[in-house]
């Protein structure tokens, strides 16, 4: 199943194609595959070239580690991850290693990561599903994370699998259309909430 984006402006095909969907297939990832994601990620831009982002990774390969990463996962993403071939805990450092002061960009510069990582998994045939819905504390205390780093989502990868599988609230999840709101809701111009010039219709 495709869903690619009805945009109302031209846009690339990769942020077109990309989704998150639910239904996941079981075949698994090939190893160079992950490392060239993991690589995109590792050339995002980041504050001071700081690169807060560190990721916790486990595939079906290693059934009990995969098992490990899936219980950090709150109750209803396990119900559709355990099929997944691969998971990661995604985690920010939240201080400048230079300075030892807080990083206000760490989680910024962490979805910008994720953004490079899920677009090079679109261009090889691959889908990401991005979680904020994990159990941060467990995830800690499971792998030892230190003070001074926040685990703060997950990320399953795969390839696209048949909705049709899944229980009716995510199949209706998966099957439903692509929304967006328009650009005249978020880009302003001038004050507060009045859309920007070059938006309004």
């Amino acid at each position: 199943m495709k869903k690619t984006a009805t945009a109302d402006h031209p846009i690339h095909e990769l942020i077109a194609k990309r989704w998150s969907p639910c239904a996941f297939d079981s075949r698994p990832v090939a190893r160079a595959d992950l490392l060239s994601l993991f690589e995109a990620a590792r050339w995002a831009a980041s504050s001071y070239n700081e690169q807060p982002w560190n990721y916790i990774v486990a595939t079906k390969d290693d059934p009990a580690e995969f098992q490990r990463v899936l219980s950090c996962l709150v109750e209803g993403n396990q119900e559709w991850a355990k099929d997944v071939p691969v998971l990661a805990l995604a985690v920010a450092s939240l201080n400048f290693k230079r300075s030892g002061k807080p990083n206000k960009a760490a989680i910024h510069d962490l979805g910008l990561a994720a953004c490079s990582l899920t677009f090079e998994a679109t261009q090889r045939g691959l889908v990401v599903h991005q979680m904020i819905g994990i159990l941060p504390d467990k995830a800690r205390d499971l792998y030892g994370i230190p003070t001074g780093y926040e685990p703060l989502t997950a990320l399953a990868i795969g390839y696209l699998g048949d909705s049709s599988k899944l229980p009716d609230t995510l199949r209706q999840r998966d099957v439903a259309p692509r929304t967006r709101k328009p650009l005249k809701e978020f880009v302003f111009g001038g004050t507060w909430g009045k859309p920007a010039a070059m938006v309004q219709s």
